[in-house]
């Protein structure tokens, strides 16, 4: 019997290598008007977004829901802390006439892993034509 200790264990540590954990990348965003930098936003606009890590495509999968802002005329993802403006680094499709966008998009691994690693200093931003520094804003967070 001694033999089969050594066998199962050595199968389980196979196991184990063979189906290593992966980490759900999941990130979402409650925007808001009162939370746009430079101000001011859209003091009715609300949303959320949500964006998920599609390991198979290596790509971000996003949803956009938004409500009480004029047309929407851009979406992205900007680097920038709360209270900061930042640069977009991704743009997102623009939501329709009923707020509503969503899609796929390419990232650089680079990208990627500074979300992974600091979400909360990355936004979503919703620019609308009678705001179009941001209509909505609300940072990444898991």
């Amino acid at each position: 019997m001694k033999p089969i200790v050594p066998i199962l264990l050595g199968a389980c540590a196979i196991a184990g290598l063979a189906t290593p954990a992966m980490a759900q990348e999941s990130y979402s965003a409650d925007l808001s008007g009162a939370a746009e930098v430079p101000g001011p936003g859209d003091p009715d606009g609300a949303g959320i977004a949500t964006l998920d890590w599609d390991s198979e495509d290596e790509q971000f999968c996003y949803a956009l829901s938004i409500d009480d802002i004029d047309p929407a005329t851009a979406a992205h993802i900007h680097r920038g802390a709360a209270g900061e403006a930042g640069p977009p680094v991704i743009t997102l499709e623009t939501p329709d006439a009923d707020g509503g966008s969503d899609g796929c998009v390419e990232v650089s691994s680079s990208l990627r892993r500074e979300i992974r690693e600091n979400p909360g200093g990355f936004y979503v931003n919703v620019h609308s034509e009678p705001h179009p520094a941001g209509a909505v804003r609300g940072q990444l967070e898991r």
